[in-house]
């Protein structure tokens, strides 16, 4: 990781533009005696309860480094001109008190605060990181200082995959190349590792799943991949969802038959679902092979509805 992201954005980093941290994992706070809200299962609680750690450290990272702290998550697109805009409203707040600043309904994307209190949210949300997820600690957080929450529309972020009232990117329908798919999952049933790469509306169904398995499409021919989308689940209420996963993007220098030899993160599965530009795929390599990785164990089968590849 440190390898792709050092070639990736050189230029970057040597002009201080991009700081890139990591947190030791003996940082993380025990996930035990976690409350379960909405009716969530157990493992949404963990991913919440650790959300709150993730976005904790980051914020306490970026207290030294800024008067202002705005988060923009990863699977965003941003409006022309929208650093410009967010000035313009500070600017005519500059006066008036305001905890945070919100230019988006996306998540905590978008979400605008002075940096002179991230200490106190950081503190909030590591003393009741256990108790709900962030989005419910920020508007207790607000509720305490700030009482109304302050918005701006339109938004100026617009998820990737979604449609966008600032900007149209039709990408219009996969194309998924042809490939052969291996894995490493038993199959159940009648269903076939190839169901999950087909475009109609058939899918593969595993009943158990164990960390390190796969689910692998290598191309016949390597392309230029510039989205990927996988869906998990057998529907959308998220049976059967792949809880703990990531995919990959791998290339291959040594012509392999099955599989590659060298592998990128382009993300982790959230709520069984990945739906990602490739914004710099493989630092300017062909794509050979996507790979669904599973990293914890499942506690119940699985289903993969889709996996579908753009290319250029």
């Amino acid at each position: 990781m440190i390898y792709n992201l050092s070639a990736m954005f050189k230029p970057h980093i040597q002009a201080r533009e991009l700081v890139v941290i990591t947190t030791p994992l003996t940082s993380y706070l025990p996930l035990k005696d976690l409350k379960v809200t909405f009716n969530d299962p157990p493992v949404h609680a963990a991913f919440h309860s650790r959300q709150n750690m993730d976005y904790a450290f980051l914020m306490n990272f970026a207290t030294q480094h800024s008067d202002y702290f705005l988060m923009v998550e990863d699977d965003v697109k941003c409006a022309p001109g929208f650093v410009t805009q967010i000035a313009i409203a500070v600017s005519a707040w500059a006066n008036r008190p305001w905890v945070t600043l919100q230019f988006s309904p996306l998540g905590l994307t978008g979400k605008l605060f002075r940096t002179g209190d991230l200490p106190r949210f950081v503190h909030f949300l590591l003393l009741f990181y256990r108790e709900m997820p962030w989005d419910c600690l920020l508007s207790h957080f607000q509720a305490l200082l700030q009482h109304t929450p302050i918005k701006f529309l339109p938004s100026l972020f617009q998820q990737v995959g979604n449609s966008s009232s600032f900007e149209e990117d039709d990408t219009g329908s996969p194309s998924n190349p042809a490939a052969s798919i291996h894995t490493s999952l038993k199959v159940a049933n009648d269903s076939a590792p190839s169901h999950a790469y087909s475009l109609d509306e058939n899918f593969f169904y595993t009943k158990s799943a164990e960390p390190g398995s796969h689910l692998t499409v290598v191309l016949d021919v390597p392309a230029h991949v510039s989205r990927v989308q996988v869906l998990t689940g057998s529907d959308p209420r998220g049976w059967n969802q792949l809880e703990e996963g990531q995919v990959e993007l791998g290339c291959d220098s040594t012509n392999r038959v099955s599989d590659c030899d060298d592998y990128t993160l382009l993300g982790l599965l959230v709520n069984g679902v990945l739906n990602k530009q490739v914004l710099s795929p493989t630092s300017g390599k062909k794509v050979k092979c996507v790979r669904l990785l599973v990293t914890a164990a499942a506690p119940s089968g699985i289903v993969v509805r889709h996996i579908h590849l753009w290319t250029k």
